[in-house]
Formats: structure tokens, sequence, C-alpha cells
């Protein structure tokens, strides 16, 4: 057991007896050693036969997405909800020059039969013998409106080859989340990618901890490409939200296989007073702090000094969830791959340097911008700063692993709350996805987090 007081570190490793801490600035030890392919987008489909100027034939019905494993994700601004996981489309398809045969499965293109040739709902733009398609969630109008790039996506934005998404769509409309409604495209290693990107993790089983005796299966979800930044922190902030006069509404952030995980009542007694409150509150530890009352240079920095009931907060606003910690194990070891670092391939690869994370082992003096060492060190399905600039908040109590897990998180209290990924001031140890660190729930310079959602069902 041990104690520690500068600046507030108390580093435990995962299942240990324990240490005494100033809980007011303790800090996590990790636990110590220990692609999905892109679904390939579906064929085009095409219109309806247009047997007649008034007479079209019936078009093709986008039963299932974009093919067997196509469609969008969620749905476009007007289009119809189809499969979740397949790739999203191209530019859509120009108008057909002669009519078309009907399409038995097809994409969301292709409606029911219209008049004078035109396409039905979900068609493209109409040619004078059949309708056109778009490729897979184009944006439609009540008779076939003009698809637009491949389509407007919820999460997931435009990618060729049905790659992974990112776009800062929300859910079913194709609205943006409330944090990045107009939030200008200043993240990643240019200063130019989109700060709300959300990315697919594709599901499956593999060990947390790289340990065989705690397997877990998590369900396909999404998981934001960075880490909260101060720019989209500060529309929740302004939008008055994360305090106790504007609290969540209760369930909310629920992760939807995961009984009773949704925000409780009782916790609005440890989010701030009032946005003033809030706004003190992020001033936890002058000069390592991102957070300042007025727009400025760190507008693209991770949000440190949030508690795990702002960070909860933050995201059921911007209508997500915290991931579990499997959930978020599951997406920095690459899945079944168990790979050492995110970056790591092969996976057993050892490699490391502040090339690939914001780290330095004590040495470095904050944060830095999310995204700025990828894609060198982005995780298997492209997100960054698993390992590195701020341990992230996870759903759950730090105990130890439940058994059998499948989507599970432990929701029983405990004195802290599971932290992962490692932090600027830390040393390439606490990188690795095989490492657990654990945090009071309460604010920490060395702490952000970021938000997952869940896959239309």
């Amino acid at each position: 057991m041990k104690t520690f007081s500068s600046p507030g570190v108390c580093l435990i490793a995962a299942l240990a007896a324990g240490c005494t801490f100033d809980a007011s600035q303790l800090r996590a030890l990790p636990d110590g050693a220990v692609d999905y392919p892109a679904v390939p987008d579906a064929p085009t489909a095409t219109g309806g036969s247009g047997v007649s100027p008034g007479t079209g034939g019936a078009g093709g019905i986008g039963a299932t997405g974009g093919g067997a494993a196509g469609g969008t994700r969620y749905a476009g601004a007007s289009g119809i909800t189809t499969s979740p996981f397949g790739g999203n489309g191209d530019a859509g398809v120009p108008d057909a020059p002669a009519a078309q045969p009907d399409v038995p499965i097809g994409g969301a293109g292709g409606g029911a039969a219209g008049i004078g040739g035109s396409g039905g709902t979900g068609g493209g733009t109409t040619s004078s013998t059949g309708g056109a398609n778009g490729s897979l969630g184009g944006t439609t109008g009540a008779t076939g409106g003009t698809t637009s790039a491949g389509g407007t996506t919820a999460i997931g934005g435009t990618t060729a080859n049905g790659g992974s998404s990112s776009s800062s769509d929300a859910s079913a409309g194709g609205a943006a989340p409330p944090s990045c409604s107009g939030l200008a495209a200043t993240c990643g290693p240019l200063g130019n990618g989109d700060c709300c990107a959300s990315l697919l993790v594709p599901g499956g089983t593999f060990n947390r901890s790289d340990d065989p005796n705690s397997p877990a299966t998590v369900a396909d979800f999404y998981l934001d490409q960075y880490e909260i930044t101060v720019g989209r922190f500060r529309r929740f902030v302004n939008a008055g939200m994360g305090t106790q006069a504007s609290p969540p509404a209760p369930g909310a952030g629920v992760h939807p296989l995961i009984t009773d995980s949704g925000w409780k009542s009782a916790w609005n007694a440890s989010l701030p007073a009032n946005t003033d409150a809030l706004k003190a509150a992020m001033q936890c530890f002058l000069g390592y702090q991102t957070w300042t009352d007025t727009a400025g240079a760190n507008e693209s920095m991770p949000q440190n000094c949030i508690s795990w009931y702002d960070a909860f907060a933050f995201c059921a606003w911007d209508g997500g969830r915290l991931p579990t910690e499997a959930e978020w194990n599951y997406a920095a070891a690459g899945g079944s791959e168990q790979r050492y670092y995110p970056w790591s391939n092969p996976p057993t690869s050892t490699t490391v340097d502040d090339s690939y994370a914001v780290y330095c082992g004590g040495s470095c003096s904050s944060t830095q911008n999310v995204g700025s060492k990828s894609p060198k060190g982005d995780g298997k399905w492209g997100h960054s700063d698993l390992a590195g600039n701020v341990w992230e908040w996870t759903l759950d109590w730090y105990a130890n692993y439940q058994t059998p897990c499948s989507n599970c998180a432990d929701l029983a209290a405990a004195p802290n709350r599971a932290i992962r990924g490692g932090d600027f001031d830390g040393n390439a140890s606490y990188l690795r996805p095989a490492d657990r660190g654990l945090y009071v729930d309460d604010k920490g310079y060395f702490v952000g987090a970021r938000c997952a959602r869940s896959a239309p069902r």
C-alpha cells in the first residue's frame, strides 16, 4: 500500500489491495503487462421501369439496405432506415438513359411505382423513362429527390469502398449532434478534421486486459474518433447544461443492451450548481487545465478537469453515452487482434515513441490537440488518442472483471471508476490496452472522455 501526495497521484495496479490517497488529487495506476474489413458498398439499385409515361413500373424495394449487408447508417435526412452496418455510398448515380428492370432487393434507391416514369419515394432524380438512383442512402424527396454524394448518413459519413464512416451527422434524420452544430473542422494532424466524427466498431469477442480468463463479447457500436474537445464542451456549457439546474433526464445516456445504465436523478447533486460553478470547476489545476472561459487556442484540445458525472451528462446531451470498459478495451485492442498498443501492426509489435501518442513519462507540460498523432497512432478502426493525451472515463465502476461478460458493465457502486488509455504525463506502460486505471469520480487534470453511440437496431 502506498500513499502519494504530489500532485495528488495514486497509481494503483489492477486488483491491488489498495492505497490511501488524497481523494481530491488521486491518480490511477494501470494493471501492468499483461479490420473489420470494411463492408463493400452494395450494388447500385436502379429505379423502376418506366413502362409508359403515365405508368412507371415498380422500383426496387430497399428492404435490407444496399444488398444483403449494405445500407445507410441510421437514415438519411429523409431516407429509409436500412441495415445499420453497410458501407456508405459513393456519389449519386446519374439519371438512367432508358428504363431499367426492377431490382428485387436494393439500396435506398428505387421506390414504389411513380406516375409518368418518376421513381417512387426513395428514388433519385427521374428521367423520361425511369427513375434514377443514388447509391445507398440518397437523400430523398417526397417523390424521389436528387441524391447527393452517396446520401447523408447518420453517424457515418461518405467513404469510398464501404469504409468506416466519419461524419458528424447524428441519429435518424441526419441532424448533427448538438456539440457539432456549426463547429469548424479543426481536429487531426492537419487541423482540418471533423472533431465530431464517430466510427463503427464491429462487435466481437476478445480477452479483457489480454487475459484469457476474462473474455468478453460486445455488440457493434460507434465510438467517437476523437476525445471530447474544448470546443465541443463549450457548446454544452453555453447551452446551460451539465448543472443541477439543467441535469440530464432520468434514463438519459442509457446503453440499450444494459438495463438500468442510464442517468439517475440521485446523481444531479454531483453536478455543479450552475454554469458559473461548472466553469470554475474546470479550472482544476493551474497550467494544466484546457478550459478557457473565452474561446481561443485550446478549442481542439481534449477537455480535461471534468468529473465522471460531467462526462456522462455531456455524452447524454450529445445523443450518445459513455462506453463500457469492455467496449473501450475492445476498440483499443483491435478486438480479437489483442494489440499490444492500439497502433501495433502486427498486433505483437511493441514499437512505441512519442510519434505514436502524446506521452512523455513525466516531462510533458500539457495535452496536445486531439488527433495530433494520427494516423500513425490510430487504432484498428481509425480512432485517435486511445493511448496518451488524457485518460478517459468509462461507464463502469472499477472492480474485478465479471464473467461471463456479454455487453456487460459493472454498475455496482465502488470507491473508484474505471479509466482507460493513459495520459500525456505518463509513461509507455500506461498506454497499453491491457492496462486499467481507476480514479474517484471527480475532476482531474489528466482525465477526459469520449462518447460512444449505439447503432440503430
